[in-house]
C-alpha cells in the first residue's frame, strides 16, 4: 500500500504554514542560527493534527473514566476466578462488552499520530540538496532547497544524531554540533514522553485490569526506553514535533483533568466508606448528625423522670405531710 497520500498532506500542511509564517513577516534566513519560519512550521504541524484529533482525545479521556468506574466489578471477578486465567480474560471482555468500554482506548490518539510521524520523518529524511527529487509531494525547487538549508541553532534540520561527516557535508553542517543538539532533544523528548504518561496515571491511579495495567506501564516506561535507541535515527525536525506534541499533551490533559477531575480510586472510596461507618458523628455530616441526635437524648431524659436529681434527699411523705403545718402555726 502506497502512503504517497500521508506524504502529500504532511507536505501540504508544512508548506501552508511555511508560506504563512514568510507572509507574516518571521525571518526566513538564519537568525541565532535557526529557520524560525521552517522551526514554527513543524510547531504549527503539530497543533494543525492535535485540534483534528481533539474529538478522538475527548473519547479517550471517556473511556479511562468508563475504565475506571468499572474497576470494582473487575476486582470481583478476579477473585472470583483467581487461578483460572482464560475464564477470566473472557468474563472481563465481556464485561467491557456490556458497558461499552474498551481499555485500548488510551492509545488510540497516539496510533492515529504514528502515519503523521512516518509521513514527517520520510519528507524530512529526504531534504537534502543532492537529492534529485526536489518536486515531489508538491514542493517546489526552491521550497525544497529553503527547507534543506533551515537548521535549528546551525544544525540542519534533516540531520540526526547518527549522522556521519558524510551525510552533514552536502548540508554544510558540524559532526559535534548536530549530535549536541540531537542529543539535547533526544534527552528532552524521552523525559516529556515519560511525564506525559505519569501525569495521567498519578490522576486516575493505576487499572486493577491485568491488560490495562501492561498498557499503563508500556506507556509509563517501555516507550521513553525505546525512543533511548530509536532517537538516534530520528532528523532533528521529527524530534522537533514529538517534543512538541508531547508538551502540547501535557498542557491539554492538565486542562482537562482539571476540568473534568477523575472518578475517586475503588481503594479510597471504600476506605472513606469504612471510616463513616465507624465514626457516624464524625464523617456523615449534617444528615448523621440529625439521626443521631434522638438516640443520644432518649438516654438523658430517662433519668430525670425515674430518679430524684443528683445530691438530693429522699423525700418522705410522713415529714412531707408535717412540714405545711409548721409554717401554718
Amino acid at each position: 500500500m502506497s502512503l504517497d497520500w500521508i506524504y502529500y498532506a504532511i507536505s501540504w500542511i508544512l508548506l501552508t504554514w511555511h508560506s504563512a509564517w514568510d507572509a507574516i513577516g518571521v525571518p526566513v534566513g538564519a537568525v541565532i542560527g535557526t529557520n524560525w519560519a521552517w522551526i514554527l512550521a513543524i510547531i504549527f504541524l503539530v497543533v494543525t493534527v492535535r485540534v483534528i484529533l481533539f474529538p478522538v482525545f475527548v473519547k479517550q479521556i471517556k473511556s479511562q473514566r468508563a475504565m475506571q468506574a468499572l474497576q470494582p466489578k473487575v476486582k470481583e471477578l478476579q477473585e472470583k476466578h483467581k487461578g483460572d486465567r482464560e475464564t477470566l480474560q473472557k468474563e472481563m471482555m465481556e464485561l467491557y462488552r456490556k458497558e461499552k468500554a474498551n481499555p485500548l482506548m488510551g492509545c488510540l490518539p497516539m496510533f492515529l499520530q504514528i502515519p503523521v510521524f512516518l509521513g514527517l520523518f520520510h519528507t524530512l529524511k529526504r531534504l537534502n540538496p543532492t537529492n534529485p527529487g526536489k518536486t515531489l509531494y508538491g514542493w517546489t525547487a526552491d521550497q525544497f532547497n529553503s527547507a534543506s538549508s533551515a537548521k535549528l541553532f546551525t544544525a540542519p534540520i534533516s540531520g540526526r544524531f547518527g549522522s556521519t561527516a558524510a551525510d552533514l557535508a552536502p548540508l554544510g553542517a558540524n559532526t559535534g554540533t548536530v549530535k549536541l543538539i540531537a542529543g539535547v532533544l533526544v534527552l528532552i523528548m524521552i523525559a516529556t514522553t515519560y511525564l506525559t504518561s505519569r501525569q495521567m496515571i498519578l490522576k486516575t491511579g493505576w487499572a486493577e485490569d491485568p491488560q490495562q495495567r501492561m498498557v499503563q506501564r508500556l506507556m509509563l516506561y517501555g516507550i521513553p526506553v525505546s525512543l533511548l535507541v530509536s532517537g538516534s535515527i530520528f532528523p532533528i525536525g521529527v524530534i522537533i514535533y514529538w517534543v512538541t506534541n508531547n508538551l502540547f499533551t501535557l498542557g491539554q490533559q492538565q486542562w482537562v483533568l482539571r476540568k473534568f477531575p477523575p472518578l475517586v480510586p475503588p481503594k479510597k472510596a471504600t476506605a472513606t466508606a469504612g471510616k463513616t461507618t465507624a465514626q457516624p458523628a464524625k464523617t456523615s455530616g449534617l444528615f448523621g448528625r440529625k439521626a443521631a441526635a434522638p438516640v443520644a437524648k432518649a438516654p438523658a431524659a430517662a433519668p430525670k423522670v425515674a430518679g430524684p436529681k443528683p445530691g438530693a434527699k429522699p423525700t418522705n411523705p410522713k415529714k412531707g405531710g408535717s412540714r405545711p403545718a409548721k409554717r401554718q402555726g
